[in-house]
């Protein structure tokens, strides 16, 4: 089994798509929006793009497809959803951890800086 670190740093989009489904499953219009909305709109992801991102993630384990239909009063259009695995945790985990190292690192140097003038 691959180890979280094995997949660090993610690429920004990744990362996006993984906090999303870090509160629950999601179909592809559903990640582009709320993708959308947690950056302000600065990240949209076009569905080629997305479908990409998509694969990627399904392929190294990372995601996983959950077939769910819609409730029967909105029609019977079929969605695809995905889910976070066990070792998407783990790696979304390993790393908002390493970011959080990272953003740690340069709040001390810029104490340290503010410090020593």
């Amino acid at each position: 089994m691959p180890s979280p670190r094995d997949f660090l740093p993610l690429r920004p989009v990744d990362l996006h798509l993984l906090l999303v489904l870090a509160e629950g499953d999601a179909h592809g219009y559903g990640l582009v929006q709320s993708i959308a909305e947690r950056t302000g709109g600065l990240v949209r992801l076009d569905p080629g793009n997305l479908y990409r991102v998509i694969k990627r993630l399904v392929d190294t384990g990372v995601i996983d497809e959950v077939e769910r239909r819609r409730a029967p009063d909105l029609g019977d259009e079929r969605r695809r959803y995905y889910t976070l695995t066990a070792l998407g945790r783990r790696v979304l985990t390993a790393e908002v951890e390493r970011l959080q190292a990272l953003v740690n690192a340069a709040a001390t140097k810029a104490l340290v800086k503010r410090l020593a003038t």
